[in-house]
């Protein structure tokens, strides 16, 4: 048995290297459609979590073609993730230089600046998908819920405004748990805070709604576990429900282009 799953992660980590090689010659004539790009990165995670991982695209040549070559031609996913030390996108996906379009703040939250450069990585960079990756032992989730509570402490004069979106998850966790208290609440606001970041995106960015109504795109939520290295990824068809929601708010933002 355990000859069988080597076996099968070491044939999984090699199809990564495959495609990325593939792809890399062939991203200017088409690119991995939405599901492809997800199975590349689970089976990047894959090969991090097992200690198969490869350097892939990390060495002199790839930085020469980087210093050529536009990035939308290799690109295949743009990602939101927490600026916690403890989450090196590319690493825990197994991917290298002109892989992945990398969004990073505290709380891997959405607001006008995250949303233009997820706009620039699905509308320009052309990635097929887009990832809004939470983890485990979030920080700045931990602080938003504390302050929900009433166990909040003094901060900075720019932490408040950058965190505020994560109120109303935190909100929404305590409403849907009530049987959990204290710290219990944290892991639901983790996942409450992905599905928030998606709505404020689609909420405030009609071209991301259009490239996911158009098939063009996908837009996916992920947690992952800082102390295993592994991924859980969130059901696609929450963010579906969502996007129907949001094509059904009349507030939501219409005119694609900046006047």
């Amino acid at each position: 048995m355990l000859k069988n799953l080597s076996t099968a992660v070491v044939t999984v980590c090699l199809l990564v290297l495959t495609c990325g090689s593939v792809l890399a010659r062939d991203f200017k004539v088409v690119k991995p459609s939405p599901d492809e790009a997800i199975a590349m990165l689970k089976a990047g995670n894959t090969c991090f979590v097992t200690g198969n991982a490869t350097p892939v695209h990390a060495d002199a040549s790839r930085l020469a073609l980087a210093g050529k070559e536009n990035q939308a031609n290799h690109a295949y996913a743009t990602v939101i993730a927490c600026s916690d030390s403890r989450v090196p996108v590319e690493l825990l996906f197994n991917a290298g230089v002109m892989d992945i379009f990398v969004i990073r703040v505290a709380g891997n939250v959405l607001d006008v600046d995250e949303i233009g450069s997820v706009e620039y990585g699905l509308a320009h960079v052309h990635t097929p998908v887009f990832v809004v990756l939470g983890h485990t032992q979030c920080g700045a989730v931990t602080a938003v819920t504390k302050a929900v509570q009433g166990h909040g402490h003094p901060l900075e004069r720019n932490i408040p405004p950058l965190v505020d979106n994560i109120i109303p998850a935190v909100e929404k966790a305590i409403a849907d748990n009530p049987d959990a208290h204290g710290a219990e609440v944290i892991p639901y606001a983790i996942e409450e805070n992905i599905w928030q970041g998606i709505e404020d995106l689609f909420m405030h960015s009609p071209v991301s709604r259009n490239l996911v109504n158009e098939g063009k795109a996908k837009v996916v939520g992920a947690i992952y576990d800082v102390s295993e290295g592994t991924i859980i990824w969130l059901p696609e068809v929450k963010s579906t429900e969502i996007l129907k929601k949001v094509e059904a708010n009349p507030k939501r933002a219409m005119e694609a282009m900046a006047r």
